[in-house]
């Protein structure tokens, strides 16, 4: 099982919708929220993503379609 960080941003229109909660069901994946900030119109959030490396880049490729926008991070970013 591996253990990958990414930072997402939100567009504007999905920031109220639970995408983390919908990748964590759609795809066999452990979501754990590390840090986020989100607002009326802006969001990101820090989140580690636990699981086969095959499922997580599911989930990531899920992440695009849905509109956010995904980058990894260091290990240490979010400590």
């Amino acid at each position: 099982m591996s253990h990958l960080r990414f930072h997402v941003r939100f567009p504007e229109d999905k920031v109220k919708e639970p995408i983390i909660y919908q990748i964590g069901r759609e795809y066999n994946i452990v979501t754990n929220v590390r840090r986020a900030d989100v607002r009326e119109t802006t969001g990101w959030v820090d989140v580690e993503l636990s699981g086969e490396i095959a499922e997580i880049e599911r989930a990531l490729d899920g992440l695009r379609k849905k509109g956010c926008v995904v980058d990894p991070i260091e290990l240490n970013v979010v400590e």
